[in-house]
């Protein structure tokens, strides 16, 4: 069994991101841990928001990929998404997969999808025992390792999913 995805995107968030980078070229995410944004995914253009070298990489979103796809190779430039994490915050949130999602409303000052009306979501599911047993065999990748020049293997699972519920299942709402 390979190791889960610790980020995956709903079709509705890679849609966004494709847009934000046709736009303002390559970008990157960064999970926030609070405070001003309010816990909210941040998206910036790639290298306006220093990665301490204790950040830690969730993944790298694939911006060539539709829902249920997977590619043989790591994607570049505007196709390549990394989505970082606070060290202590990935402590904190290390049992968990991010749902990155798009909902209507508007988006932290500092995030680019702020004029779209839209903003990103993070939703977790909680990986399974078996699921974690496999996290446990994979070594973290920090920015210090990026900043050295080491990238991650290709997604052996499907980055992109039809929407949240997909990932994480949503409770209805009580009419």
């Amino acid at each position: 069994m390979p190791a889960p995805l610790r980020v995956v995107a709903t079709a509705s968030a890679a849609d966004l991101l494709r847009r934000l980078s046709s736009r303002y070229g390559p970008l990157m995410m960064h999970q926030s841990g609070g405070c001003c944004d309010g816990s909210a995914p941040m998206c910036y253009p790639d290298g306006d928001f220093i990665v301490g070298d204790r950040d830690v990489l969730l993944g790298l979103l694939d911006l060539r990929l539709e829902v249920g796809e997977t590619a043989p190779d790591l994607p570049s430039g505007n196709d390549a998404v990394p989505v970082w994490i606070s060290g202590s915050q990935f402590e904190a949130w290390k049992h968990t997969q991010l749902v990155l999602d798009v909902v209507p409303g508007r988006g932290s000052g500092f995030s680019l999808e702020t004029p779209e009306g839209l903003r990103f979501l993070s939703r977790g599911r909680a990986f399974a025992p078996a699921e974690l047993a496999e996290l446990d065999r994979v070594a973290t990748l920090s920015g210090r390792n990026w900043a050295a020049g080491i990238r991650p293997a290709p997604a052996t699972a499907p980055p992109v999913v039809t929407e949240a519920s997909d990932a994480c299942p949503i409770p209805p709402r009580k009419p």
